[in-house]
């Protein structure tokens, strides 16, 4: 699948851009302006034309010392993000992205929302990457009474989702988040499928 198709397919007109700024991150590593602020004029230029392989599911491996998981705490963990789940609604994962290794726990990582996993090549070099849907904490400490953190969507000016593409190697882990409990009962057309569009989750 190129990526134009790609874009249309899945109704993401601005995943060119993202890739662009994804490359740019990739080619500048040290540079202190985050991807978003960058002016698109400068980053990598990618053919629409551009194979794009697409998969269902990606697998996490990871050091997990305090879960009885196996040999020395060591976890595997599959990530999905498709459009139909056991010929129902569609299935995202959450996960935990690295942002900072010079924080410790949550202050060094975001929750995001897996909507697509899919690899292409640029100069020779293969990407596995993954586009997400960024989750931002609420509070800079967590929850008093849970002792969780809270998030909710990050959106940008326009209101929409705010989206990036990144490497694979980032993601650390699946994340699962659960909803912030209230005393108003849930409306008679919630859809659980659609829970994770709103504000208010713990991780």
């Amino acid at each position: 699948m190129t990526l134009q198709a790609l874009s249309e397919h899945f109704n993401r007109p601005d995943l060119t851009e993202h890739l662009r700024r994804f490359l740019h991150g990739q080619e500048n590593p040290h540079s202190e302006i985050p991807p978003d602020e960058i002016p698109l004029r400068q980053c990598p230029v990618v053919n629409s034309r551009s194979r794009i392989r697409v998969f269902p599911s990606a697998v996490a491996t990871f050091y997990a010392p305090s879960d009885n998981s196996g040999v020395g705490g060591m976890r595997r963990e599959r990530i999905r993000a498709v459009s139909s789940w056991y010929h129902g609604p569609g299935r995202y994962d959450c996960v935990f992205v690295g942002t900072d290794p010079s924080q410790e726990g949550m202050r060094g990582l975001h929750a995001a929302r897996v909507r697509l996993l899919f690899s292409f090549r640029h100069k020779d070099i293969t990407y596995p990457c993954a586009l997400v849907e960024w989750f931002e904490v609420v509070d800079n400490e967590p929850d008093d009474c849970t002792g969780m953190w809270i998030v909710e969507p990050e959106f940008g000016a326009d209101a929409t989702p705010n989206t990036s593409v990144i490497h694979l190697d980032s993601i650390l882990r699946l994340a699962h988040l659960i909803p912030v409990y209230g005393e108003d009962p849930l409306p008679a057309d919630f859809d659980p499928a659609t829970n994770l569009s709103h504000g208010g989750r713990k991780t």
